[in-house]
């Protein structure tokens, strides 16, 4: 009864480190679930009813102290015991978890004395029944160990499919710090290195009253804080993670790699084994997402570059690009309406393929994108008649791409004929990288110019947000405005631009907007209400005053074809 139970190092040497195990530590066994394997017959005499066992080992010295790591069960037929009070405080002193005391053939009942001091200093006591070795207990531990190691496996498995998951989402990062405080059951922060919340997730384990009784703690989130700015990399040395508890809270910090500063921080009710490697997860997925982001200064100097692009003189602004394009403009807006942030914004930016970003203008504006091109190469090609008008998109990218008047890119990307282009126009290739980039973003509707010199690029941001508008009405993921072509490009421009002015000189720049726009959606007065954002009886007015100024019959397919090819050259 008295040999060891797990491997130990000999009691005259210096017990070495335990090795760090790969993945999740073990998680440790409660002591209740010992006591509830009948086949063991082992019963608590004395001390706490709640401890947590790490460990097995079996000595029959009189001070085991040296030879403890903490967190185990010491199992002993009390061969040497002569001072249960002495004894039973090194235990305590070692950070032994619990006591098990075998009975016969050293001691017939477990001593009295022995009984009283765990009692006094806290030390779970366990009687072991003569029938019941060592070994077997040592060896259900083992077993219990192993079955939980598995489930912490399982739960890490999942935890990391599900947090995969989320990071595929159209909004990645909020998604990530929900799915994260759901896994941990408590709640998730992104902070700068400021300590400024830029998301968060979850409910905060602070604003409840846990099931000890032990009333909210409200300076935790402040504690929090400045538990991030500790891993915050803003100086030489900073640890990468912290850990910290207050007021019943258990509170982590980890810095993200690469994003200038910032922090995930993790407050919970309790935690578990297991959590650390969750929130490892977590880092690398958030540290990835938030790459694009570059913190907000960074961001800062990109919005306001894309500004001064889409504003500023052109001849100031080449020296700077180094280059005249083209440059495609991408407006864009959440699908579901909901605002985008600057690390929502920057990831639609990564996937397609720029930094040059805008999402700080508020008031429920568009994102604004700035996509370079690889060379005049990727200038549009000329509508070849016959060209495939429209693809099907693959399987999961939901509808049609719709594109204004003019081309549809090459066969790899998908651009169908617009509902709103003149009879007769076919869809035709683009060439160069943009047909390529350019492609719908799951959870995004967007607008996009054509590739355009840099000497037109506030041109093109009118006709990007123009896009936008149709394809919100059309409900496309993506509609794309184009050059004039086919037909009407055979008209030279200083004439087509004469002839627009003069025709349509009686219209206001709103009713001009509405006619253009009611035209490409064929009418329609619902659709154009929506991608105007005003109620249908507006546009009716607007069109029919349009016809009174005109002195045209909108409902005459000539005089909408003129129309349209005059609204073209605007």
């Amino acid at each position: 009864m008295d040999e060891p139970s797990m491997p130990i190092p000999s009691e005259g040497s210096t017990p070495p480190s335990p090795p760090s195990p790969p993945g999740p530590p073990t998680p440790p066994i409660p002591l209740a679930e010992l006591l509830a394997s009948k086949d063991l017959g082992l019963r608590r005499i004395a001390g706490p009813a709640e401890a947590e066992l790490l460990w097995v080992h079996t000595s029959e010295m009189a001070d085991p102290y040296p030879y403890l790591l903490g967190g185990e069960l010491l199992l002993s037929a009390g061969v040497l015991l002569t001072d249960p009070d002495h004894y039973v405080g090194r235990l305590v002193e070692a950070g032994a978890a619990a006591l098990g005391f075998g009975v016969r053939p050293v001691h017939e009942t477990v001593p009295g004395a022995l009984i009283e001091a765990c009692d006094r200093q806290g030390l779970p006591l366990l009687e072991v029944p003569p029938e019941t070795p060592f070994t077997a207990i040592a060896r259900t531990v083992w077993r219990l160990m192993a079955e939980a190691r598995h489930r912490e496996l399982r739960r890490v498995t999942r935890a990391q499919q599900a947090l995969a998951t989320a990071a595929a989402r159209p909004d990645p990062v909020p998604a990530v710090l929900h799915q994260l405080a759901a896994q941990l059951g408590g709640r998730a922060v992104l902070l700068t290195a400021r300590g400024e919340e830029v998301h968060a997730a979850g409910r905060d384990p602070a604003e409840e009253i846990d099931a000890a009784g032990r009333p909210p703690a409200p300076e935790a989130a402040g504690a929090l804080t400045r538990l991030a700015r500790v891993v915050a990399r803003e100086r030489p040395g900073s640890p990468a993670s912290a850990t910290d508890t207050h007021g019943g809270t258990h509170l982590s910090a980890y810095a993200l790699g690469g994003a200038e500063g910032l922090v995930l921080a993790l407050a919970t009710r309790r935690r578990e084994s297991g959590d650390h490697t969750v929130a490892g997860i977590a880092v690398v997925l958030l540290s990835l997402l938030a790459a694009p982001h570059q913190g907000a200064d960074a961001a800062g100097r990109s919005a306001a570059l894309v500004r001064m692009l889409l504003g500023a003189d052109p001849a100031e602004v080449a020296p700077l690009l180094g280059t005249t394009g083209p440059w495609t403009v991408v407006h864009a807006r959440r699908t579901d309406g909901t605002p985008a942030d600057a690390l929502t914004a920057g990831a639609l930016g990564a996937s397609l393929g720029t930094a040059l970003v805008d999402a700080g203008r508020g008031g429920g504006e568009a994102v604004r994108l700035l996509l370079p091109g690889a060379g005049p190469e990727n200038e549009a090609a000329r509508l070849l008649p016959g060209a495939e008008a429209e693809r099907p998109l693959p399987e999961g990218e939901g509808e049609p791409v719709r594109r204004q008047p003019g081309m549809a890119p090459r066969d790899e990307a998908v651009r169908p004929l617009p509902e709103g282009a003149p009879g007769g126009e076919r869809a035709r290739p683009l060439l160069g990288a943009e047909a390529d980039r350019v492609t719908p973003q799951p959870g995004w509707t967007l607008g996009a110019s054509a590739p355009t010199p840099v000497t037109a690029l506030d041109a093109a941001d009118a006709l990007a947000a123009r896009a936008l508008a149709h394809a919100r009405a059309t409900r496309a993921p993506l509609a794309v405005d184009t050059p004039m072509s086919g037909l009407a490009a055979l008209v030279p421009p200083e004439q087509a631009a004469a002839h627009a002015r003069a025709l349509l000189a009686p219209l206001t720049a709103p009713l001009a907007d509405t006619l253009r726009c009611w035209l490409s959606l064929h009418g329609n007065w619902d659709r154009t209400a929506v991608a105007l954002g005003v109620h249908r009886n507006t546009v009716r007015q607007r069109i029919g005053r349009c016809g009174e100024l005109l002195d045209a019959d909108l409902d005459d397919m000539d005089v909408r074809a003129e129309l349209w090819f005059a609204l073209r050259q605007g």
